[in-house]
């Protein structure tokens, strides 16, 4: 047989794919990818946290209890964080582009499925399923992201694709919440499921083709290999802890901050105390603006300040007065979103070749602190109260602040020395 020309997923070698061809910004390539890569992480966290403002309505329509009904949500982040690493692996095997687009096209349609379920059990299954198939975007995002885009550039990219994820979630949980009380849970999930078959078409139709993908066989061996390696790399086990610590204190504050705003001096009712959502745009932004200062002062010098702006965040909510507590959580969701920025972006950088599982194995730490974190947090509440639940998360960002002084000595890459020279590398790879 003939060799054939690589197809847009297949790139021959590094030779072949010089840093000069990648997305440079400015360029309507890379505006048309940061795009996509924003509505892609838009739809995903809206699509997957849209229950959640429904759960009474749902506790009441079902006849369940409401830790029941709260596996609406758990259900569907179970299973995105357990298909993570397979979907990483489809992703080195048949390519980002593909596997992202198959992603959210699957997953508008189960959204749009689970509109007409009859039982709470059957709604379970399809959260469940949609969890699953979302996993396919942020396995290859970070990956994508990292292969296609300029490295001077690279920061940026990812805090857009971050900030679609923040929007997305907040905006997720806003848009059912009013679709419900103007019509229906029913119509609520539904427009979801519009909302993320568009998104699925812009992203099919506006993500450049991808020109440095080299195909990896799905092998065990290999697999195992590469995960060796990652292992043995002195800064992305550390950038995973980061990750399970700082989205564990991340769900804590926002899971337990309603009760302390429930009772005196506060006594709010739920929709203010809903209204705290809205501070995600303040994630937004500085997802976009912590890639900006990473590209331009690199990512160990941008991360321990990040935390430090959590750190302050959770010690101003301890604050009797509401406008007070309301800025120590803006602060601490800005260096949230910024340190997170920040770290999966080194991690695409760190990780080169092995993009995809590195990719998969930070998220995954990132969910599973989430889900173990930011329930055993809550365990400080009866003896303690809020401030007991602040300590577990105060001590949660000193950790991660030790991480991130330790990072800042770092060896760099060595392909990073040779493109940047010694001070440059040290401040970007």
């Amino acid at each position: 047989m003939s060799a054939a020309a690589p197809s847009p997923e297949r790139s021959t070698s590094p030779a072949a794919s010089p840093a000069s061809d990648r997305l440079e910004a400015g360029t309507a390539a890379y505006r048309r990818t940061n795009l996509a890569m924003f509505l892609g992480g838009f739809a995903t966290f809206a699509m997957m946290y849209g229950t959640q403002p429904m759960l009474p309505l749902l506790s009441r329509v079902f006849e369940v209890n409401p830790a029941t009904a709260s596996l609406s949500v758990s259900a569907g982040t179970a299973a995105l964080s357990l298909m993570l690493i397979p979907a990483s692996v489809l992703s080195d095997r048949y390519g980002r582009q593909r596997v992202m687009k198959c992603s959210l096209i699957l997953a508008a349609l189960i959204a749009l499925a689970s509109a007409l379920v009859t039982d709470f059990n059957q709604l379970l299954v399809l959260r469940a399923l949609l969890g699953a198939a979302l996993a396919g975007l942020p396995a290859a995002a970070m990956a994508y992201l990292g292969e296609e885009v300029a490295p001077n550039a690279q920061g940026r990219a990812m805090g857009i694709y971050i900030a679609g994820n923040a929007m997305g979630g907040m905006s997720g949980r806003f848009l059912s919440a009013l679709v419900t009380e103007w019509g229906s849970w029913r119509l609520a999930l539904a427009t979801l499921g519009i909302l993320g078959g568009i998104a699925a078409i812009v992203f099919w139709r506006g993500l450049p083709a991808s020109r440095h993908f080299r195909p990896r066989a799905a092998a065990i061996g290999r697999i195992l290999q590469d995960a060796r390696a990652i292992a043995a790399d002195p800064g992305l086990p550390w950038l995973f802890a980061t990750a399970f610590l700082i989205m564990g204190a991340f769900v804590g504050l926002y899971n337990f901050l309603g009760f302390r705003l429930h009772e005196p001096p506060f006594s709010l009712g739920q929709t203010a105390i809903g209204a705290i959502f809205l501070l995600y745009m303040v994630g937004t932004w500085a997802s976009a603006w912590s890639g900006l200062l990473a590209d331009r002062f690199g990512r160990r010098n941008v991360l321990w300040i990040m935390v430090v702006l959590m750190m302050a965040g959770i010690a101003t909510t301890l604050a009797d007065h509401l406008l007070v507590v309301i800025l120590g959580v803006a602060l601490f969701t800005f260096g949230f979103f910024g340190a997170h920025t920040t770290a999966s972006g080194w991690v695409g950088r760190r990780a080169q070749e092995r993009r995809a599982l590195a990719a998969a194995l930070y998220l995954c730490s990132y969910y599973l602190g989430g889900s173990v974190l930011g329930t055993f947090s809550g365990l400080a509440w009866g003896p303690g109260g809020w401030l007991g639940v602040a300590a577990i998360l105060g001590g949660c960002a000193l950790l991660t602040f030790g991480i991130s002084l330790r990072l800042r000595g770092l060896p760099p890459l060595p392909e990073a020395v040779a493109l940047h020279g010694a001070a440059g590398a040290r401040g970007s790879a």
